[in-house]
């Protein structure tokens, strides 16, 4: 799939997240992705089933701040999440288990 900018990803989203394993989980995390191909998005976890939408989230359980760039290529494949992580590329607040769950629950 060509990835034209971060909306794509997120409506996409639903379709790959594997509801069965993710049954008793609840976790809302905010995405702020900077630069032109960008957005704020919220993924909503609610004990199996997976919802996104635009805009910001009150008390989210983490957030992701990074730039288009850097999140695209996380999702392509071009960028390693924790060398991104590491550089500085991508800043996690809140549960970071979360964050990490969520990455396991996403089927390719």
């Amino acid at each position: 799939m060509q990835i034209d900018n971060c909306k794509q990803i997120f409506d996409e989203l639903p379709n790959r997240f594997n509801a069965a394993a993710a049954a008793g989980w609840n976790a809302k995390i905010q995405f702020n992705i900077a630069g032109p191909k960008g957005g704020n998005f919220v993924v909503n976890v609610d004990n199996g089933s997976l919802t996104t939408s635009e805009g910001t989230a009150d008390s989210p359980t983490a957030t992701i701040n990074t730039n288009d760039d850097t999140w695209i290529g996380i999702v392509s494949g071009t960028t390693n999440p924790m060398t991104a992580f590491t550089l500085g590329q991508l800043k996690v607040q809140g549960n970071m288990g979360d964050v990490m769950k969520m990455q396991t629950l996403l089927k390719a």
